[in-house]
């Protein structure tokens, strides 16, 4: 009994330290400080093999689209326009004329793909199918059938066909059923009245509290001195502090695509760490279980939960399926998390000082963030399944004596309470 106790103790630290991120780990990984914009980490770590006589035969999945430009090209022009203005006045710095020459170059390249995946996107879901493929072969085997739906966004769409045609290069004998469709938005992309009225970015509720943390943590002069000689201009001409929440942004997306660019070098460590913090916080409080919401956020995930138990249902009782796929958005898969209690991500906090200290968004749901759900069964017909955030093995507050491995019939009862 006391060695239970001890495992349990030491899994409940290494599932809160997991969750905890510190201004050094950043700094040693700047893409990190992109928070949902950090291209998706591929996994590192083993699987657990199956208990003896268990194979697999089911997937239930839900992705996060890949990788993708910003969303639209005024999040590029503007700044592009401010800086050649200021060009044309001779009042950048070296820097600065280096950095509007870096922006010239990007800007063929993003012009017009506003929101679109880009090729690191395409690549992270064929990735991640692959190694499905190659971790759990059982479950395409023969003529099965795949289920593949996508929200009615273009990007989640492609993220859908990248990943169904690599499973169908590797198993041609699949039947893959691609929706894109209005009709499911009601579960892949939900959110009530009164999530969003208490999420209103202008109006909610936390909004105050944010706008003071914000103005702490937001400290443009040193960036901006930097890149311009002219302390009166830039005070006349544009906000500082839009300004380096519009470099930021391009900055952190540069990690989604194919280019030699980079911008992290005008701002300071300590800079994107505070930026990030603000970022952090504030999808925390439109996707995640910020205390003052009471579980409203999170139970727009209760249709998407309800797909999940019933497609499984289905795929059991009818033997024929092998997986279903769902492709959707950071907003679907982080409050997919905190109701299926993965890990720490159901962690509920307000003052935003503590969030970045129980709770990240780069964690929770980078470029192609997915949640797999791996259905086993032996010849008896018994039912296991683990769970994978990441294609990471991760813990459910459900008993277990076979971890990753979780007897369906009481993960079912869990949830079904869930949805009630």
């Amino acid at each position: 009994m006391r060695t239970i106790l001890m495992m349990a103790a030491m899994l409940l630290l290494s599932a809160g330290l997991s969750a905890q991120t510190s201004f050094d780990e950043v700094r040693a990984d700047l893409n990190k400080a992109g928070g949902v914009y950090y291209a998706y980490p591929e996994p590192t770590s083993s699987l657990t093999p199956a208990p003896k006589g268990y194979v697999p035969f089911y997937i239930s999945h839900y992705a996060r689209h890949g990788s993708r430009y910003l969303l639209g090209d005024r999040d590029y022009k503007w700044i592009i326009d401010v800086m050649s203005q200021a060009d044309s006045c001779r009042v950048l710095t070296t820097l600065g004329r280096d950095v509007l020459t870096r922006l010239d170059r990007l800007w063929p390249y993003v012009q017009g793909r506003g929101g679109d995946l880009t090729p690191v996107g395409v690549n992270q879901h064929k990735r991640i199918a692959e190694r499905m493929f190659r971790n759990f072969p059982e479950v395409f085997k023969g003529k099965k059938i795949i289920s593949a739906r996508s929200t009615i966004v273009p990007r989640c769409a492609m993220s859908m066909v990248a990943c169904g045609d690599e499973l169908k290069s590797l198993a041609p004998q699949l039947s893959i059923n691609y929706e894109m469709s209005g009709k499911y938005m009601d579960y892949l992309n939900y959110h009530t009245a009164e999530s969003n009225e208490f999420t209103d970015g202008n109006n909610g509720p936390w909004v105050g509290e944010y706008k003071k943390f914000e103005a702490e943590h937001v400290n443009p002069h040193r960036l901006i001195s930097t890149l311009f000689n002219d302390e009166e201009y830039t005070r006349r001409h544009f906000d500082a502090a839009s300004l380096m929440w519009g470099l930021y942004w391009i900055a952190v997306d540069m990690q989604d695509m194919n280019t030699d660019i980079s911008f992290y070098d005008i701002f300071e460590p300590r800079e994107l760490f505070d930026l990030w913090q603000c970022v952090n916080y504030r999808f925390y409080v439109g996707n995640a279980n910020h205390k003052d919401g009471n579980g409203i956020v999170v139970a727009n995930s209760r249709n998407l939960l309800r797909n999940i138990i019933y497609s499984a249902d289905e795929a059991i009782k009818c033997g024929d399926v092998a997986a279903t796929l769902r492709f959707g958005h950071d907003g679907n898969v982080i409050p997919l998390l905190a109701i299926l209690h993965i890990e720490n991500y159901d962690v509920s906090v307000s003052k935003p000082e503590e969030v970045y200290k129980v709770w990240s968004d780069f964690k929770a749901a980078p470029m192609a963030a997915n949640i797999q759900l791996v259905f086993y069964k032996n010849r008896e017909g018994d039912i296991l399944v683990k769970f994978l955030h990441n294609e990471r093995e991760v813990h459910i507050p459900v008993k277990t004596n076979i971890f990753p491995y979780y007897h369906w019939k009481e993960v079912r009862e869990y949830y079904i309470n869930e949805i009630k």
